[in-house]
């Protein structure tokens, strides 16, 4: 089964200026392998590549946009949005609520929005008001954001202590118990 292959013809020799020819292009070659290391070395030293004239993933990003980017990527959507339901509290609720009910924090694990009120009254108006500002809210920030806002009522003065006080007095506190 040996079928004889026919002869490839023979380039023809170089000589000459083609042999200068080919002599110079390998030449070439190497150099711009050789500077490309180069390039590579210097590049790896300045800290890695650079932006050239053209828009490419290392440009720079306006700030609204890489705050926009880095809370996507962190998975910082929910918090996010309860922050900004903190910063928008009157146009949520009224400027009337507002000014005697002030959120406090919020649990992202259980979803519960606290809230503290500067009087027993507008405690019990808030908690009577709890389901349709829930509802607002999970209309404004997605469904099943909030599940339980927590109404804190107000907190007693703070405590002091000094040397006209009485061995294990509250204070004026004993009446906030």
């Amino acid at each position: 089964m040996s079928e004889e292959q026919p002869e490839r013809p023979r380039p023809p020799e170089l000589s000459g200026v083609d042999l200068a020819r080919q002599a110079l292009v390998a030449a070439k070659e190497q150099a711009r392998a050789r500077g490309a290391a180069a390039q590579q070395k210097k590049q790896a030293r300045r800290g890695g590549l650079r932006s050239g004239a053209r828009a490419d993933g290392r440009d720079p990003l306006p700030l609204g946009a890489a705050i926009n980017r880095l809370i996507t990527e962190r998975g910082w959507e929910t918090p996010a949005a309860v922050g900004g339901v903190m910063g928008r509290w009157p146009q949520l609720v009224g400027p009337e609520v507002a000014q005697h009910c002030e959120p406090q924090k919020y649990d992202e694990d259980a979803r519960v929005l606290t809230v503290q009120c500067d009087s027993t009254a507008w405690a019990t108006q808030l908690r009577l008001l709890a389901p349709t500002l829930m509802a607002r809210l999970n209309e404004d920030l997605g469904h099943g954001t909030v599940k339980v806002i927590k109404v804190l009522g107000p907190g007693g003065p703070a405590r002091r202590y000094g040397s006209l006080r009485a061995p294990g007095s509250k204070g004026p506190g004993d009446t906030y118990g």
